[in-house]
């Protein structure tokens, strides 16, 4: 149902470089009646999908590590971040795009994904949806190395790690990705591993 007390009077484009970057001014009515004109700026990257891998077996996770500008800038010394692979939907349906991008990164082809929610990942400036995933994974998925693809610039590391080992790291601050935190206490708090 569509916010009747929202109305948008201009939207202006501000970069269109990597993704887009937009001005939207609008009106919004508040609780006692009164409408207020706001400005805010929204960067629109597309929606996304991102899967954990887990053995049951080994009891281990599939993880990635990459170089990210922006936490790089924001104070992490080395800019690599620990993540589940993940990646933007293109013209793609969620899982088609989240099997495409696990065979991408970590060289796992999977067939079977099981998608557990969806979540706005930074709601006051990302118009980003992303799409959770989980699936088993054995060493006979492993097709190829993984990495990602050069031609987008990636430079991805895979990492096969002991599940409890992932939540040492996160209590240590060694995994500090908000969507691979929500994929594992996904799997601790469902008992899967």
């Amino acid at each position: 149902m569509q916010n009747t007390n929202v109305s948008i009077e201009k939207t202006e484009i501000l970069s269109d470089n990597w993704y887009t970057l937009k001005k939207v001014t609008f009106n919004i009515q508040k609780k006692d009646g009164t409408v207020e004109k706001q400005s805010r700026e929204a960067y629109d990257r597309g929606n996304g999908a991102v899967i954990l891998l887990y053995n049951k077996e080994s009891k281990t996770v599939i993880l990635t590590r990459q170089f990210r500008l922006p936490t790089y800038i924001n104070g992490n010394p080395t800019g690599m971040l620990i993540e589940a692979c993940a990646g933007l939907l293109d013209d793609d349906n969620p899982e088609e795009c989240i099997k495409r991008e696990t065979e991408e990164e970590t060289g796992y082809k999977i067939s079977k994904v099981e998608k557990i929610f969806e979540a706005y990942m930074s709601p006051g400036s990302v118009t980003e949806i992303l799409h959770f995933f989980v699936a088993e994974y054995s060493k006979e998925m492993k097709i190829a190395d993984g990495g990602g693809l050069e031609h987008e610039g990636e430079n991805i590391e895979v990492l096969e790690l002991p599940f409890e080992e992932t939540l040492t790291m996160i209590d240590s601050g060694e995994i500090k990705d908000a969507k691979t935190i929500m994929l594992i206490q996904h799997l601790r708090l469902k008992n899967i591993l």
